[in-house]
């Protein structure tokens, strides 16, 4: 028997505060009062049935600034009916995992009525923004006090305040004790040690987590190529054939690095429960519109958006855009190697120790000026994505991502593979290599960590001068948490993260040949990445709300492209070494078809190894097929059951038939 919201009692006259919703200053009263009731009220009856009420009491509003914010949490019944109904996968007494039932709660490994440690807090935060983003419209044609804000039956209340501006912001609190205790133990003690991958997915939910398990996993993969790179680098510098050792180590590394990582996250997410969570249907994600309508697949009324307008806008603009900026990228590239000549000219005329150094200015500066690129494009592919209408969310990030990593390929490698096939200076590509690496490890690190630390500490020190300054008996310490959090930058997600990894890898694997050095300086940068990441999640950015993964998604495959891509590359550079073609003096086609035979070779090893190493461990291989058995094996018993129940009714009718 299905336990309803209803039957229960979810309701507390004091509650933890968890979510924080921020109103626009100039909100009218009807509006609050509105949104008050929809979040507060019963499921049956269209509400979210969670807890709310002001930051400040009256009292406190004529003492402290009004800002307009608003506490949202709810009951322990109820984050326990909102865990069944996000589908929450939990371990049982048994061992195994299943998805979270109320009904059932008793036999799931730690869980005590009186324990409320069952659920993460990061949880406990996601199952209130999953009720209030779906909070939705019934007979309401628009938002009381604004005609202009239209509503129809289905739209989500949330997305259409955002999108109105009466929601400012909805964002989690952070648990400062908690934060204390998870910080204690990932950065604050700067040591070389696994990071607490549990505690972070704890607070901040699997796809942080995930992130942060990479990132880990990648910088302790990376050192065998480090610590064999670095002698060839100090020893056999320019023997290009003893290269062709360490290439094709990098080409099975490449290869076995990202299926073991397949395994060890199939690990990790089965034991999260995220690895079993069903995938419910997408619903339209919110910057979507078009004509109302029904959708024919699940009937509800939403706007409805031909396909072919979007093809158009696609293919006509922002295929367009796209090649436009990849053209202005290799303008640039060229503009570089006219400074380049420019400081070689330079440098060959005088011979100072000035002008040697000014030979990497060219570079510097184009490190800079891409850097710059990548982060003007990011905005201009974000605009052009969202014009062109994505029903989905997934599929509005895949077109992001496509967008991007065409455009950061091309114009952080662009130059290399100039330097690399066309001028064929090695001398030039190591230079370049190293300062593009070097120089944007250290502009990352600046821009998205100590620059946003600076800041937050300056206004920080504002708020709690603001605080003392304030003559109130009021327990402020809430007050200013939430005054200080709301300043906070927003988390974006982990995309622009990926990214710089995967610009990494570029630069590790597609030219390990000729830089070894490459995987050292990536080491060294991701140790100090670990932390940097760790003090903006904690100390920079707003707490971001919880979203369980599965896997690192398409960074998988961006990753096994790159790859890919990197075989080509080392095979081609190894081919064109003077040792290589010391072997065919006469005949550069047998060289050719030798080059090609050979990459052929180790991509059909890559391809091999990939299929040969299984994605999931065999434990957890067994274990899901255990689960599905058993499921199908209920399944087959509930529609006995059924027809048992009717086989025993079909006499009793047909009894009555004959009695009439």
């Amino acid at each position: 028997m299905k336990v309803t919201l209803s039957a229960l009692n979810t309701s507390e006259s004091s509650f933890t505060p968890l979510v924080v919703i921020e109103l626009a200053q100039d909100v009218k009263e009807e509006t609050k009062e509105w949104l008050k009731n929809r979040i507060i009220a019963e499921k049956e009856d269209g509400g979210a049935q969670l807890l709310f009420r002001p930051l400040l009491n009256k009292y406190e509003q004529e003492t402290l600034e009004n800002q307009n914010l608003y506490l949202v949490g709810a009951s322990k019944i109820r984050m326990l009916l909102g865990a069944e109904a996000v589908g929450l996968v939990k371990e049982c007494s048994d061992n195994t995992m299943r998805a979270f039932t109320y009904r059932t709660r008793q036999n799931f490994k730690g869980f005590d009525d009186n324990n409320d440690d069952f659920l993460t807090m990061a949880e406990c935060q996601f199952i209130i923004k999953h009720e209030l983003e779906n909070l939705r419209a019934k007979d309401e044609k628009m938002i009381p006090g604004y005609p202009q804000a239209k509503l129809y039956p289905g739209k989500s209340l949330l997305r259409r305040l955002l999108t109105s501006g009466i929601v400012i912001q909805v964002f989690p609190l952070h648990d400062n004790e908690a934060l204390k205790k998870l910080e204690d133990s990932w950065y604050t003690r700067f040591a070389l040690k696994y990071q607490p991958i549990d505690s972070i997915r704890g607070y901040f939910g699997e796809t942080i987590a995930l992130y942060f398990g990479f990132l880990e996993y990648f910088t302790f993969a990376l050192i065998p190529m480090a610590v064999i790179g670095l002698p060839y680098y100090l020893f056999v510098w320019e023997d290009y054939d003893k290269y062709v050792i360490f290439a094709s180590f990098n080409l099975i590394w490449s290869t076995v690095i990202l299926e073991v990582w397949k395994r060890g996250c199939a690990n990790m997410t089965y034991r999260w429960g995220t690895l079993l969570m069903k995938r419910k249907f997408e619903e339209p994600r919110p910057g979507f519109h078009g004509v109302l309508g029904i959708n024919p697949i699940t009937g509800k009324e939403e706007p409805l958006y031909p396909s072919y307008k979007r093809q158009l806008r696609i293919y006509l603009v922002s295929l367009p855009f796209v090649c436009l900026c990849l053209y202005f990228s290799l303008y640039v590239m060229m503009i570089y190697f006219d400074l380049e000549v420019w400081a070689l000219g330079l440098h060959e005329n005088s011979g100072s120790e000035w002008t040697s150094v000014l030979l990497y200015v060219p570079s510097i500066i184009y490190a800079i000026v891409i850097e710059i690129m990548n982060r003007l494009y990011r905005y201009a592919a974000e605009f052009l994505t969202s014009w062109e209408n994505h029903r989905l969310e997934s599929a509005y990030q895949n077109h992001l991502i496509l967008k991007v990593l065409v455009f950061n390929f091309l114009n952080c490698f662009a130059s290399l593979f100039y330097i690399a096939f066309v001028l064929k200076d090695m001398k030039l590509l190591r230079q370049s290599l190293a300062t593009l690496l070097i120089t944007s490890q250290i502009l990352n690190q600046i821009v998205e960590s100590l620059l946003p630390y600076w800041l937050q500490r300056k206004h920080g020190v504002r708020v709690k001068r603001k605080m003392q300054a304030l003559k109130t008996d009021t327990d402020a310490t809430l007050y200013e948490q939430v005054i200080l959090e709301k300043e906070m930058g927003t988390y974006l997600g982990t995309f622009d993260d990926y990214l710089e990894l995967f610009l990494q890898f570029g630069y590790v694997s597609l030219f390990s040949c000729v830089y070894p050095l490459a995987a050292a300086f990536a080491v060294l940068n991701n140790f100090t990445e670990v932390n940097s990441d760790a003090l903006k999640m904690c100390r920079v950015f707003k707490r971001p709300f919880s979203e369980p993964s599965a896997s690192i998604g398409v960074w998988q495959l961006a990753f096994e492209t790159m790859s890919v891509i990197s075989v080509v590359t080392n095979c081609a550079l190894i081919g064109m070494s003077p040792q290589v073609n010391a072997i065919f003096p006469e005949s550069k086609a047998d060289l050719i078809l030798i080059v090609v035979a050979v990459e052929h070779a180790l991509l059909a090893l890559k391809f091999i190894l990939a299929f040969a190493i299984p994605d999931k461990p065999r434990h957890i291989q067994v274990k899901l097929a255990r689960l599905e058995f058993e499921s199908v094996e209920a399944l087959k018993q509930q529609q006995m059951k059924l027809m048992t129940k009717n086989l025993k009714e079909e006499p009793k009718e047909s009894g009555k038939e004959k009695a009439t």
